[in-house]
C-alpha cells in the first residue's frame, strides 16, 4: 500500500494548526496507510496528531499502530483524549494495549471508561497472553433459535454499527451456550418466516478460550473461516476470534520462531526492531551467544588433542571448515521441516522413530552426492602437495570424503532428533535448533574428522 501523505505534510498541517485539513489528508488515507505516516513521525508529533483528529478517526488509525508505538503515544495524550481514544477503540485491541501500558497508565485510563467497558476490559485481561481467550473480541452478534429471519435480520441491522464482523452469528440458548451458527448469506437469502434453528448449522466449530492462540490461528486456516467462536469450558460464548487478528497472531509466532531460533530472548513482537533499544537488543541477545561461544571452547579443546595429526598432516586443516559448514547446513535443513511440520500439525512426538528413519534416507543420499564432490574437491585443489611418506592424495581425498558423509548423515539427524527430543519434554523445539545445533555439529564434526584422519591414513 502506497502512502500519498508524508511525515512532513503531516507536521506542517500541526505547526499551522489547520485540524480540519489534517482530519480531511488522514480520512482520506486508509487506516494502515495513515497510521505508517504517522509511525514514522516524532512522538510528540504522533501524539498530537491524535489529540487533534476526530475520536472515530483517531481510534481507527490508533488501532493499527504497533503496540510499542501506541504506548509511548499515549503518554504524549490529555486524559481526555486518551479516554475518548480507548473508549472507540475495538475491545481486543484495548486489552492488548492496557495489558501493555505501565501501571500507571492504566490507572488513569481505566476511571475514565464506562462501568461495562472496564468489565470487557478486565475480563479479557484475565486471560493469558498466549491464550485464545486473549485475543478475541467480545463484539459479535448473537441470535435466538426461536427467531425468524426477518427478527434476526433486524437485530443484525441494530446491532452492526456496534460489531467488529457481521457475516457469522452465533445462535445462543437461554444459557448462553453455543448451539448453531448462521452466516449473513443464509439468513438474507431464507424466507422470511423461516426459524432461525432450521437455518443454523449445527457442529460449530470453536476454541476454548484457555486454549493456546495458536491451535484458534490454525483452525481459521484450515477451515478458512473469517471468525472463530471462543468458549468457556461449558460452552457458553464469550467472544470470537476474527481473521485479522488470526494474521496478527500468525505474524507474531512466526516472529517469535524465527528469533527462538536464532537464539534471541526476551518479547518476540514483530515490528518492534526500529522502537526497541539497542541494550534491551543485547539482553535479548547475550545469554545464548555466551553460553554456546562456552560451549565451543570444547571445540578448540579436540582440535588441540589431535594437534599432532595436524601438525604431521596440515592439509587436513584445509578441509576443516568444509566439513563444519556442510553439517551446519545439512543439520539446519533437518531441524527446520521438523521444526515446521511439528509446528503445523504434521507429525507429533510420537513419530520420532519415523521421522529419523525418513531423514536416514535423505542424508544418506546427500552423504553419497556429497562425499564423492569432496574427494574430487580434494584431487583438484591440493594437486601436486607435498605429503609425508606413505600418505597419497587418493588416500586423503578418502578420508576427508568419508568423514564428509558421516558427518551429513550425523548432522541430520542430530538435527531432527533436537527438536523432537524438545517437544517430548514440552520444551519449543525452535530455541534448541539453529544455534545449539551448530555447536554440537561442529563438536561431532571434528570427532568424526579426526577420528577417520587417524583410521585411514594412520595419523
Amino acid at each position: 500500500m502506497q502512502n500519498t501523505i508524508s511525515p512532513a505534510e503531516l507536521e506542517l498541517l500541526l505547526d499551522s494548526h489547520d485540524d480540519k485539513g489534517l482530519a480531511s489528508l488522514c480520512g482520506a488515507e486508509h487506516p494502515a496507510a495513515a497510521a505508517q505516516t504517522i509511525s514514522e513521525l516524532d512522538d510528540n508529533y504522533s501524539a498530537a496528531v491524535f489529540e487533534r483528529l476526530p475520536a472515530q478517526l483517531s481510534a481507527d488509525i490508533f488501532s493499527l499502530l504497533q503496540t510499542s508505538q501506541q504506548v509511548r503515544t499515549l503518554q504524549g495524550l490529555t486524559r481526555r483524549r486518551l479516554t475518548a481514544l480507548v473508549t472507540a477503540m475495538p475491545p481486543d485491541d484495548r486489552a492488548v494495549l492496557l495489558r501493555s501500558v505501565p501501571d500507571q497508565c492504566r490507572e488513569a485510563i481505566l476511571p475514565g471508561l464506562a462501568q461495562a467497558e472496564r468489565d470487557d476490559i478486565m475480563s479479557l485481561m484475565a486471560y493469558p497472553p498466549e491464550s485464545a481467550g486473549a485475543v478475541m473480541t467480545s463484539e459479535y452478534v448473537s441470535l435466538s433459535p426461536n427467531m425468524d429471519a426477518r427478527q434476526a435480520i433486524d437485530t443484525i441491522r441494530i446491532m452492526a454499527p456496534d460489531r467488529e464482523t457481521i457475516y457469522y452469528t452465533y445462535v445462543l440458548d437461554n444459557e448462553r451456550k453455543l448451539v448453531g451458527v448462521a452466516s449473513l448469506r443464509e439468513l438474507i437469502l431464507a424466507r422470511a418466516d423461516s426459524a432461525v434453528h432450521d437455518i443454523m448449522k449445527t457442529g460449530v466449530l470453536s476454541v476454548r478460550a484457555d486454549q493456546d492462540r495458536e491451535e484458534a490461528v490454525e483452525i481459521i486456516a484450515r477451515y478458512n473461516l473469517l471468525a472463530l467462536p471462543v468458549v468457556d469450558d461449558q460452552n457458553r460464548l464469550v467472544g470470537i476470534i476474527t481473521h485479522d487478528d488470526a494474521l496478527d497472531v500468525l505474524q507474531n509466532e512466526h516472529t517469535e520462531d524465527m528469533e527462538k531460533i536464532m537464539a534471541i530472548g526476551g518479547r518476540h513482537d514483530s515490528g518492534t526492531y526500529v522502537s526497541t533499544p539497542s541494550w534491551r537488543h543485547f539482553m535479548n541477545r547475550a545469554p545464548w551467544v555466551m553460553g554456546l561461544a562456552v560451549l565451543g571452547l570444547v571445540s578448540g579443546g579436540i582440535i588441540h588433542s589431535f594437534e599432532d595429526s595436524l601438525m604431521h598432516l596440515v592439509i587436513l586443516a584445509l578441509y576443516m571448515p568444509m566439513l563444519a559448514d556442510t553439517g551446519g547446513n545439512t543439520g539446519s535443513q533437518s531441524a527446520t521441516v521438523v521444526i515446521r511440520a511439528l509446528a503445523l500439525g504434521e507429525v507429533s512426538r510420537g513419530d520420532a522413530i519415523r521421522i529419523l528413519f525418513k531423514e536416514l534416507k535423505i542424508s544418506l543420499l546427500l552423504a553419497a552426492v556429497l562425499a564423492v564432490m569432496a574427494f574430487g574437491k580434494v584431487l583438484l585443489l591440493s594437486h601436486g602437495v607435498s605429503l609425508p611418506a606413505g600418505i597419497s592424495l587418493y588416500s586423503v581425498g578418502t578420508a576427508v570424503a568419508l568423514a564428509l558423509g558421516v558427518q551429513v548423515v550425523t548432522s541430520t539427524l542430530v538435527g531432527a532428533m533436537l527438536p523432537m527430543a524438545a517437544a517430548r519434554f514440552n520444551m519449543d523445539p525452535a530455541v534448541v535448533a539453529s544455534p545449539a545445533l551448530t555447536t554440537v555439529v561442529d563438536i561431532t564434526g571434528l570427532l568424526i574428522y579426526f577420528t577417520t584422519a587417524q583410521l585411514i591414513l594412520g595419523v
